[in-house]
């Protein structure tokens, strides 16, 4: 079965085409299957005392399956996204009755009480609050009627991680750039875009003046040293994608140029990133940063065409380049990774 969701995956999308109903089932099988699948789980939990030993599902009783916390997250926004564009979505109602179940109101509040441990004040910052607020924005967003229950729901622990998010970043006096988890150009991506679509002013200030002060006078960004060796967010490119939003467009490209000047080139060339081994959960890392940088690459063509769009079968090559791993048998990136196609699928538009 594996190969034949590689086949339908390669063999049914071109460099113009958009996600099809088809393709838009079969990622959805991924959160399907692990949304409210416990095992295996990596918790990343601090532990005071043996009173604190706990399930996932006890602990985190909206988002225990999938892996992990973050993976859960955005598994949710996955689904969400995936009903929001595709109505006849098959599964819709099971996946629905899945959401509803665990994005009650009560399963939220208990993820507030794990949240407001004192020594648990940076749990999944900023990876996995970025991806909280991505999926607030698609809550709070859809015409689909089961949602706004949901994004009332999760409203408080948004909020909460808004408080979190206004409180940190002034004393982040660096800004993180490795090509994982803690990458703070990433970490600040979603919030930014739910902090506009909610007219939040307060989140807008304080990203955009800690961003600038971070990275604006950034340059020569080293791409040739992508990619590490787990990576599965683009450094380079997600700081041009952070950027890309908060700058005005003159100011964005007047920095580009001194950033990333090879983005300018139409006779540059970035080599897909390889993986030697899918069934190692960091050695998959490196199908997400193919993503990660079509997503970001996309969103570049987008908004300034005339610039940059010769830079449209690059992108196109690395999100083809990873499509048949996301369905490829292995836990390891199907917990996560239909999510990271989807984002660029968002992007490319």
């Amino acid at each position: 079965m594996k190969y034949l969701f590689a086949f339908l995956f390669v063999g049914s999308i071109s460099f113009s085409q958009q996600l099809s109903i088809e393709q838009a089932n079969h990622l959805a099988t991924l959160p399907i299957k692990c949304l409210q699948q416990e095992y295996p789980n990596k918790l990343n939990q601090l532990l005071l005392n043996e009173t604190e030993l706990q399930s996932p599902k006890e602990l985190h009783p909206a988002f225990y399956g999938c892996f992990d916390w973050h993976s859960s997250v955005h598994g949710h926004w996955s689904l969400i996204y995936l009903i929001n564009h595709f109505p006849n979505l098959a599964n819709k109602e099971v996946i629905i009755e899945k959401l509803k179940i665990n994005l009650s109101s009560a399963n939220i509040q208990q993820e507030i009480v794990y949240f407001s441990k004192t020594h648990e004040k940076s749990y999944e910052r900023t990876y996995g609050w970025n991806w909280l607020l991505k999926l607030q924005l698609e809550l709070e967003s859809s015409k689909e009627p089961f949602a706004k229950e949901l994004a009332t729901n999760l409203k408080p622990l948004s909020n909460l991680i808004i408080e979190r998010y206004i409180e940190f970043l002034p004393k982040l006096l660096y800004p993180v750039r490795v090509g994982t988890h803690n990458n703070t150009a990433f970490g600040l991506s979603n919030a930014w875009d739910y902090a506009v679509f909610s007219n939040n002013v307060t989140l807008q200030n304080c990203i955009k003046s800690n961003a600038l002060r971070m990275f604006q006078n950034d340059v020569n960004c080293p791409f040739d040293w992508e990619p590490s060796g787990t990576d599965f967010l683009s450094p380079c490119m997600e700081e041009v994608g952070l950027m890309q939003r908060i700058m005005a467009e003159k100011e964005f490209l007047s920095w580009l140029k001194k950033f990333a000047p090879k983005l300018f080139s139409k006779k540059w060339n970035w080599e897909v990133a390889k993986v030697s081994d899918r069934t190692d959960g960091h050695l998959v890392h490196l199908d997400g940063l193919n993503f990660s940088r079509a997503w970001n690459m996309y969103a570049l063509i987008n908004a300034f065409p005339k610039q940059f769009s010769h830079l449209k079968p690059l992108a196109d090559t690395h999100l083809n380049f990873s499509l048949p791993s996301v369905v490829d048998g292995n836990y390891e990136g199907e917990h996560w990774l239909a999510s990271f196609a989807l984002r660029a699928f968002e992007e490319k538009k």
